[in-house]
């Protein structure tokens, strides 16, 4: 079958397995109904239906148990309790990690997959048979077909036989499908005997070999029903002629599925196929729509499907490049106008500005192609929460907030580790025990809240729990033990906050398996400096913690202020600005050996030299001829950058060095300005940490800062 079909195959696993996670987070909550569980079936239903036209036998065979358990729940046999809750939590893990090793064409199996088999087994022996009904006496053979009861549920462990026709169309070839293949997967789900029609197959003087001629007629006979044979043929749906009839006398033959999903007359009530392409959602038969809710199923309460388009990343990459040289070919025009001294209000400078107004929609619109809700990368942190919560033997339940928050889809692939570092640290460190929680009047069960937003052109993301908060006292003494703070040191409570990010520090008394061995913050902050953004913490002791990511919507633009720094170019990203001063005299004041400091609103702000930093001068510093860039980074104390000339403020766009040149300290990226030449990008965050070395930021940040003060810079 051709890799196209297949990449297909695995980009709707993703949406069925996204479906799968919104219903039983909707299970978890108690906040479902009976159409809930439906869809949390059909999902798991159409992925083994399709699994076995690909012949993915460990995800057939798992899924096939998995929705045993759900058939049950569904038909009111077994009760999700706890324990059940569990199990099918845990097994839609497993399902996802099938489906990625097939995807990547490892034949490892996960190691829960044997133990969770064994307990949906025993689930599924455990619950009790359905009531059977008697037989209706004689007299009641002619009584009207509307007071006669229907069997809405398959017989479980009957035996049940099909007569299929199977008549290939031109299109099925030519969209590189194989029949033999479909074939093959009837044959996994029981007895089958094949027929080939050869009637059809005219003359060889008229015979044109680019037709399809052939059928066959098969026979299938096994503990099977309709809705998993159509499940063989999702994929050639439309390209073939396909009928499916029930040849066992006890089966129904009129059957009202139990879903609002419209389906054949024969086909049997409980097992409606979920297309896998083109796959539409299930009218409501009321004429409404119940309003989308977090954590709810998708399928069953979603409005009219909006239409999408898959596209090749790489077509979109080279698209959103053509558009980054676009903007920079305008900045290019743009400068050479300016040199020949057109007026501001000419008609060419006019049209310059309808010509940057169109790039900068262009750019949002390639932009927007890219980006993704955070959705799916929430759903992943609550399988991790549950991992984690099993691990050290805490109750823990995941909330979410703004799952819609679209980033690009690169920001949200590199933010996947960083944020499963940070959950697993609120689950491990951040909850108490349950018999701690409750000494304290705490619920028994711990919340971890992931929330997302848009903020003045940026993503925020929060990872909030409702634990005990930071030890700061012990976190100092273990800073002061590790030898990374002096023992004289007078740190901030946010300084001590971020000790947490220093290589090598932990809290952790012993080595689990998920702390103690002194990495993992230090990770989550560079992953994210990284992508250009930064991370702060909050506390309040007994009240739990919250850690704040600050992104760029994008990586490939930023919004940037162009200054002079000694005789180079440079920009600084807008978003860690907080205001530029030129300051006077009477406000820059010496402290110690070569430092300043800069008096604004009654509080003192260390000034450091950008040029000094990073090395483009060595001349004496003089801060009354500079200008300063007000900048914050990580929580930290206000630092005024001394650059010599601000230019412009412009959206740029960002070419990475680090694959020609490695990484520089101070430097993130680099950009193309209007006049072509290259402009380096400053790495604030890196800078503010060069410049705590200096005597001015030393001798400031040992000092107990006021924090109203502190507070009005912003």
């Amino acid at each position: 079958m051709s890799d196209s079909l297949r990449d297909m195959f695995f980009a709707e696993c993703e949406d069925l397995l996204e479906a799968l996670s919104e219903g039983l987070a909707a299970m978890s909550d108690g906040t479902h109904d009976a159409e809930t569980v439906n869809a949390i079936f059909r999902a798991v239903h159409s992925i083994k239906g399709a699994a076995g036209a690909f012949a993915l036998e460990d995800i057939v065979s798992f899924a096939h148990q998995y929705e045993t358990v759900l058939d049950l729940i569904r038909s009111g046999q077994l009760d999700p309790d706890a324990e059940v809750m569990r199990a099918i939590l845990r097994s839609s893990d497993v399902l996802a990690d099938l489906v990625d090793a097939a995807q990547n064409d490892r034949t490892d199996r996960p190691d829960a997959m044997a133990p969770l088999l064994e307990q949906l087994t025993r689930l599924a022996d455990a619950a009790p048979a359905p009531i059977a009904t008697q037989p209706p006496e004689p007299e009641a053979v002619f009584a009207p077909m509307a007071a006669m009861p229907l069997t809405l549920a398959p017989i479980v462990g009957a035996e049940s036989r099909f007569r299929i026709r199977f008549r290939p169309e031109r299109a099925l070839f030519d969209n590189g499908h194989d029949p033999l293949r479909l074939l093959r997967a009837l044959s996994a789900l029981g007895e089958l005997t094949v027929d080939c029609d050869l009637s059809a197959i005219p003359p060889l003087g008229s015979f044109d070999p680019e037709e399809s001629f052939l059928a066959w007629d098969m026979t299938l006979t096994g503990d099977i029903a309709e809705g998993e044979i159509r499940g063989v043929f999702s994929f050639v749906d439309g390209l073939c002629t396909l009928s499916v009839e029930r040849e066992d006398d006890e089966a129904p033959q009129s059957t009202v599925p139990n879903s609002p999903l419209p389906q054949p007359a024969a086909t049997p009530p409980g097992e409606a196929e979920t297309p896998l392409v083109n796959a539409d959602p299930p009218p409501d038969p009321g004429g409404e729509r119940q309003p989308v809710r977090a954590g709810g199923a998708a399928a069953a309460n979603a409005g009219p499907a909006r239409p999408t388009l898959r596209v090749d990343p790489e077509r979109v990459d080279r698209l959103i490049n053509t558009v980054g040289e676009l903007i920079i070919n305008q900045a290019v025009i743009g400068q050479k106008i300016a040199a020949l001294g057109a007026e501001p209000n000419s008609e060419v400078m006019s049209d310059l500005d309808d010509y940057r107004h169109l790039a900068r929609d262009i750019q949002e619109g390639v932009m927007a192609i890219r980006a993704q809700p955070v959705k799916p990368l929430f759903q992943r942190m609550g399988r991790i929460i549950r991992e984690a919560a099993e691990a050290v033997g805490k109750e823990v339940v995941l909330e979410t907030e703004g799952e819609m928050t679209e980033v690009d889809k690169t920001v949200v692939e590199r933010l996947a580790d960083p944020l499963t570092h940070m959950v697993r640290n609120a689950v491990d460190h951040g909850i108490e025990p349950a018999a701690l929680r409750t000494e304290r009047g705490k619920p028994a069960e711990g919340t971890v809240r992931l929330i997302a937003a848009h903020r003045s052109g940026h993503v925020h993301i929060a990872i909030a729990d409702d634990g005990g908060g930071l030890d700061r006292e012990r976190i100092l003494g273990k800073a002061v033990e590790k030898g990374l703070v002096s023992p004289e040191a007078k740190l901030t409570e946010s300084e001590i906050d971020n000790l947490l990010f220093l290589p090598g520090f932990s809290t952790a008394s012993s080595i689990t398996n998920l702390s103690g061995r002194g990495v993992g913050m230090d990770v989550v902050k560079t992953a994210i400096t990284s992508l250009g953004g930064r991370v702060s913490i909050s506390s309040r002791p007994g009240h739990g913690s919250t850690f704040s990511i600050t992104l760029p919507l994008t990586l490939a633009v930023l919004d940037g202020m162009v200054v002079t720094v000694g005789d180079q170019t440079m920009v600084l990203p807008l978003y860690s600005i907080l205001e530029t001063i030129r300051p006077q005299a009477r406000n820059v004041t010496p402290l110690g050996r070569g430092g300043h400091v800069l008096s604004i609103r009654g509080a003192y702000v260390p000034i450091v030299s950008l040029a000094h930093v990073l090395g483009l001068a060595s001349e004496p510093f003089d801060p009354t001829r500079s200008i300063f860039v007000l900048i914050r980074a990580d929580g930290s104390q206000p630092v005024a950058l001394a650059v010599e000339a601000i230019s412009d403020q412009r959206q740029v766009v960002i070419k990475s060095l680090e694959g020609n040149y490695g990484r520089i300290p101070g430097i993130s990226a680099a950009t193309i300005l209007g006049d072509g030449k290259i402009a380096l990008i400053v790495d604030t965050d890196t800078v503010v940490a060069i410049a705590a070395q200096t005597p001015a930021v030393q001798t400031i940040r040992d000092k107990e800062p006021d924090h109203e003060q502190l507070a009005a810079l912003g």
